[in-house]
């Protein structure tokens, strides 16, 4: 939640700020009619879009990657994520909205936009002041997604899905040194090689497979095993997590396929190293005493 405070304090800077300047004209047609293309405006585009930009949504579930570093998870847990998720939706929703109302959307087609509706808006020094923090806000996002990525990386090899030493924290500071730093470098190698669209994409569809795998996981487990102790429990099963997977799966099907092809290629790589390595070596493959 603190980090998450720091870019929300800039998207009320920018809403309180550039709010005079807003035409309601701008916001005619609300959706722009299709091109023709698949993703070029019209419900496509809304979709398409909507899968690129789903990034911004992934670090409030990299909060649950740190659940064994919580005082009291059961409790905190569930309160920081849903209440951050509600608190930044609205946050988002309200600077699209002045951000086309300040300037018309085919104008806002560029890698900052923020920063040109801010210029646009003519806020002076406060725009200066809204890309310094625009750039501070992806830099916490950038080290919150990393925190969460080691985290993961640490869990599978403690359940034996990756080597032993993957596992290992340092002896000082207690933190998955290992994965940390060979999860930076190739972050860094792939964000130094890719264009931002087709990095965010990337992104965007990776993590919507995610959540795909572990909706249907929850249902199989509800299945297999109906007895297991459960710290946390999602309410209405039934219905949350079939549509949870449904919905992250009309996201993706919305992404461009250049995106499932690179999708498709880092899927294969992960078979690979589950077929040839972790099958035999989790911790469920083992003899239980």
């Amino acid at each position: 939640m603190e980090r998450r405070s720091r870019p929300s304090l800039i998207c009320l800077l920018f809403i309180i700020g550039a709010a005079h300047a807003v035409n309601p004209s701008n916001w005619h047609p609300f959706i722009p009619p299709s091109t023709g293309g698949r993703g070029q405006f019209g419900w496509s585009g809304v979709m398409q879009g909507a899968g690129i930009v789903f990034f911004a949504y992934i670090g409030f579930d990299a909060v649950s990657t740190v659940a064994q570093e919580a005082k009291n998870p059961q409790r905190d847990m569930p309160i920081g994520i849903i209440g951050s998720l509600l608190i930044c939706t609205v946050l988002y929703i309200l600077v699209s909205g002045v951000a086309t109302g300040v300037m018309s959307y085919r104008d806002l087609n560029v890698p900052d936009p923020i920063a040109v509706a801010a210029d646009h808006a003519g806020l002076g020094w406060m725009s200066s002041l809204i890309k310094l923090g625009a750039i501070a806000g992806l830099s916490s996002v950038i080290l919150v997604m990393l925190l969460g990525q080691s985290r993961i990386f640490w869990t599978m090899a403690d359940d034996g899905l990756l080597p032993e030493f993957v596992s290992r924290v340092h002896p000082k500071f207690r933190t998955p040194w290992i994965t940390t730093i060979v999860t930076g470098v190739v972050v860094a190698f792939f964000a130094a090689i890719l264009p931002i669209r087709d990095a965010a994409s990337l992104v965007s569809i990776g993590t919507l497979l995610a959540f795909v795998i572990v909706s249907i996981g929850v249902l199989v487990l509800r299945v297999r095993e109906p007895e297991l102790p459960r710290r946390f429990k999602t309410p209405a099963v039934w219905f949350v997590a079939p549509m949870g997977a449904l919905s992250a799966l009309y996201l993706m099907i919305s992404l461009p396929w250049r995106t499932w092809e690179r999708l498709l290629i880092w899927f294969v790589i992960g078979m690979f190293v589950y077929f040839l390595y972790g099958i035999r070596r989790s911790n469920l493959a083992q003899p239980r005493l």
